[in-house]
This record gives C-alpha cells, structure tokens and sequence, in this order.
C-alpha cells in the first residue's frame, strides 16, 4: 500500500511523503480560507466546511481560528456541532463527532503519535489511530484526546483533562489522566450548576421532573 493508504491502517508510515503532502497543501489553503473568512460570512463558513469535511450535517458552527493537519478532510461531523476558538483536530486519519455535541476554546483532539523508539523516529515514522466522540457530549475548554480515545454519548469532560484511555457513555469525568468521577443523575435533573436549581418551567419541559 502506499504512505497516503497507510494514514488511515494504524501502520508506520513516512508524513513527508509527496503525495501526501501535496494533498494535505490543498486541505490548508481551504482551511486558510475559512480562517480568514469575517464574522459576518456565516453563509460562506458553512459553505467551505462542506468542502473541507469528509461528513458534515447541518447547524454546524466552528469559531475562527480553527486549526487542523488537513483541514477536516478526515472530520466526519454530525448536526448540531459547536466549536469555540481555537479547536485543534489532528486529522492524520479519521475523527468521528456525534450530533450536539459542544466543544470549548482551545480543544485538542490528535489522532497522530510517533513510536517511542528513537531510531525510528530520527526518519520521522508516523501511526495513526482513529478518535470517536458520541452524541450530545461537552468537552470543556482546555481538553486533549489522545489518538485512540472512545468517548461515549451524553458525557462531559471537565476543563484541562488529558483523555488517554476510552471513557463511558453518561458521565462526568476529568483529570490527568482523565478518569470517570461519577455517572450524570438525579442531582443533575434538579441542578445546573452547585446549588443552583433548573427551573421548574424548564425541568417539566425537558421531562426532568
């Protein structure tokens, strides 16, 4: 196979490959096209996302600047998505969004690593293991998934974690290493944040009473 097919198989693989990087060339000048794009251009942001995506859906919303190794072409989004500033996907191969799903500024979310023996790396040898994050998640501002990571729907990763290891559907986990601190319950039904109670309104129009 060659070095582009290998990005997306989990084997070794050389980066500075001609055929990648000439394909990744053309990802970035769509990228710097979005980035320079001004507040006002909404319609013109989502129109370059459907280009620089593999999948996108409808609603989706990525705050300028937006960095990323190959401008999405290995995104495949869901509906709904929102990213505040700063959002880092490390697309070497694939990452995979659920629909609703939140990201706070300055989110990290890498699916390239390099093998720990030096020799290998004096070459500059690359591997790259998909990220799949599941529907109606919040990963706070600050966070960084690492190559590999699972994360389940309707869970919430806390501020300045550091995702190594897969992490379950509806939970509140955070750390470095992230680890789960508990599962998302009947406190959070009465409560939105400490003592601060959802009002009543709201908590019989969403089915949480």
């Amino acid at each position: 196979m060659s070095e582009k097919e290998n990005m997306h198989t989990g084997e070794l693989y050389l980066p500075g490959d001609k055929e990648i990087t000439e394909y990744q060339t053309m990802c970035l000048e769509r990228l710097y096209d979005y980035n320079a794009t001004r507040p006002g251009d909404c319609a013109k942001r989502e129109a370059l996302l459907k280009i620089m995506f593999a999948e996108i859906g409808e609603s989706c919303y990525i705050e300028p600047p937006f960095y990323s190794n190959f401008g999405g072409a290995h995104c495949h989004f869901g509906k709904n998505i929102y990213a505040n500033f700063g959002l880092t996907l490390v697309d070497d191969t694939h990452i995979y969004v659920g629909d609703n799903t939140m990201f706070g500024p300055h989110v990290t979310i890498a699916t390239a690593a390099h093998p720990l023996e030096p020799t290998l790396r004096l070459d500059v040898y690359q591997y790259n293991m998909p990220v799949h994050i599941g529907k109606n998640c919040w990963i706070a501002a600050g966070c960084v998934i690492l190559p590999g990571v699972n994360i389940g729907d309707n869970t919430v990763i806390g501020a300045g974690s550091v995702v190594t290891k897969d992490i379950p559907s509806g939970v509140v986990a955070f750390g470095n290493p992230c680890v789960v601190q508990r599962e998302i319950g009947e406190h959070d039904r009465e409560f939105y944040h400490k003592d601060l109670r959802i009002p009543d309104a709201l908590r019989e129009k969403y089915g949480l009473k």
